[in-house]
C-alpha cells in the first residue's frame, strides 16, 4: 500500500505534523482485482482456440505457398490435381485436362452444363443422362479438325458435310418425308433396295433419272402401277433384250405364220399388247382388248 502526506509550509518557518493525517490508496482491490484476472485469463484461452483452430484448418485443408492441397495457383490460373467434387456450381472461363491426360467429367445423376447470355438466360443447354443425351439450343454442329462441318441441325434442316452417308443398319433407313440426293448407291457386292410397303414410290429430277446396276439386274415391283413419266424427252430403254413377259397375248392371224411372230400394240390409254403379225398389221384387228 502506498502512502502520501501533503503538507503546506512556508520558507522559514517550523510546522509541526499534526497528529491525524490523510491517507489515499491507489490500485485495483478486491473483487474488480478478481474480475480483471478473469477477464485477462479468458482472453489468453480464446487466443490459444484461435490460434489452434487456425493451424487445424491450415492442416486440414493443406495450405501451402503454392496452393491448397491439390489446387495450385499459377500465373495461368489454377490448376487441380487429382479428382475433385464440386457441390455447386462451378463458373470458369475455360477447363482444359493436361497434354497426357484426358478430362473426366462425372455425376451420379447427370452432367448439365449451360452456356448463358448477359441478362443471365440460358442461351444453350448440354445435358447427359443415364438414358439420354439432350443439346437445346439454335443450331448443333460438329465439325472436323480442319473446321469443315461435318453435321449441322438447325429447326429447318439437317446437314450432312461427309462426303458419303453411310446407314449400316440391318433394316436400312427410314424416312417419313421426301429426300434429295444426288446419288443413291449400295456397298460392294450388296444389293440395293427402296422400299415403301404402304405407299407410292416417287423418284423425279429435272434433267433425268438414271437407274444402273453394273453387275446384276434391276427389278421394279407394284402391287399397282408402274409409271415412267417425261415432260420433256423419251423413254429409252437401252438393253440388248427387252422382255415383257406378261402382255397379254392375241393369237390371231396369218395361218401360215409358223414362226409366232408378234408386233406389240399399244392403246390410246397406253396399255401394251402383242398381236400375231402377218403381212400387214393387225393391231386394229384386235383394238377391242383396249376396251
Amino acid at each position: 500500500m502506498v502512502r502520501e502526506q501533503y503538507t503546506t509550509v512556508t520558507e522559514g518557518t517550523q510546522v509541526e505534523r499534526p497528529e491525524n493525517q490523510c491517507v489515499y490508496e491507489i490500485g485495483i482491490y478486491g473483487w474488480r482485482k478478481r474480475c480483471l484476472y478473469l477477464f485477462v485469463l479468458l482472453l489468453l484461452v480464446i487466443l490459444l482456440v484461435n490460434f489452434a483452430l487456425t493451424v487445424w484448418i491450415l492442416k486440414v485443408m493443406w495450405f501451402s505457398p503454392t496452393g491448397m492441397g491439390h489446387l495450385g495457383v499459377t500465373a495461368d490460373g489454377l490448376r487441380l490435381e487429382g479428382e475433385s467434387e464440386f457441390l455447386f456450381p462451378l463458373y470458369a472461363k475455360e477447363i482444359c485436362s493436361r497434354t497426357d491426360s484426358g478430362l473426366l467429367l462425372q455425376s451420379a445423376r447427370n452432367v448439365t452444363v449451360n452456356a448463358r447470355n448477359s441478362e443471365g438466360e440460358v442461351t444453350g443447354r448440354l445435358k447427359v443422362d443415364a438414358k439420354m443425351v439432350e443439346v437445346q439450343s439454335q443450331q448443333f454442329q460438329i465439325n472436323s479438325k480442319e473446321g469443315k462441318p461435318l453435321f449441322t441441325v438447325d429447326e429447318s434442316e439437317v446437314l450432312v458435310g461427309t462426303d458419303r452417308l453411310r446407314v449400316t443398319g440391318p433394316e436400312g433407313a427410314l424416312f417419313e418425308h421426301s429426300v434429295e440426293t444426288p446419288l443413291v448407291s449400295a456397298n460392294p457386292f450388296q444389293e440395293l433396295r427402296l422400299e415403301s410397303p404402304t405407299r407410292r414410290l416417287g423418284m423425279g429430277a429435272p434433267k433425268g433419272v438414271h437407274i444402273t446396276a453394273h453387275a446384276g439386274e434391276v427389278q421394279a415391283l407394284s402391287q399397282m402401277d408402274i409409271v415412267f413419266h417425261s415432260s420433256d424427252g423419251t423413254l429409252v430403254l437401252d438393253a440388248e433384250t427387252v422382255r415383257l413377259p406378261k402382255l397379254v397375248q392375241r393369237a390371231q392371224g396369218a395361218a401360215g405364220n409358223s414362226q409366232r411372230l408378234y408386233e406389240m400394240c399399244v392403246c390410246p390409254d397406253g396399255k401394251l399388247y402383242l398381236s400375231v403379225a402377218d403381212t400387214g398389221t393387225t393391231c386394229h384387228e384386235n383394238s377391242h382388248i383396249c376396251l
